[in-house]
């Protein structure tokens, strides 16, 4: 399973649109637009997960920088997070 970060796209571009453009590529487990909490409005990027590293990786290669949306869009593989939050500053 391979996870990518899809960023730059369209504040107009939802869920549904992210996964109809990936899907050429093979089966998506899971698409999803990242929203501002506060104001509700996408936040200009999201993740796009396939089963298949093979399809994901056809996907990268195919879908960096084309448009989708009006919005040239940058595509690869997402790194994780990692445990540990940021560190906050000092008193």
């Amino acid at each position: 399973m391979k996870r990518l970060f899809v960023g730059g796209i369209s504040w107009d571009t939802n869920d549904d649109l992210l996964r109809d453009a990936f899907s050429r590529f093979g089966p998506v487990r899971d698409a999803r637009v990242i929203y501002d909490r506060d104001s509700g409005r996408s936040r200009g990027f999201g993740f796009v997960t396939f089963d298949n590293d093979e399809d994901a990786d056809n996907a990268v290669e195919n879908m960096d920088g084309q448009e989708l949306d009006g919005r040239r869009i940058r595509v690869n593989e997402a790194m994780d997070r990692g445990s540990g939050g940021g560190g906050g500053g000092r008193y």
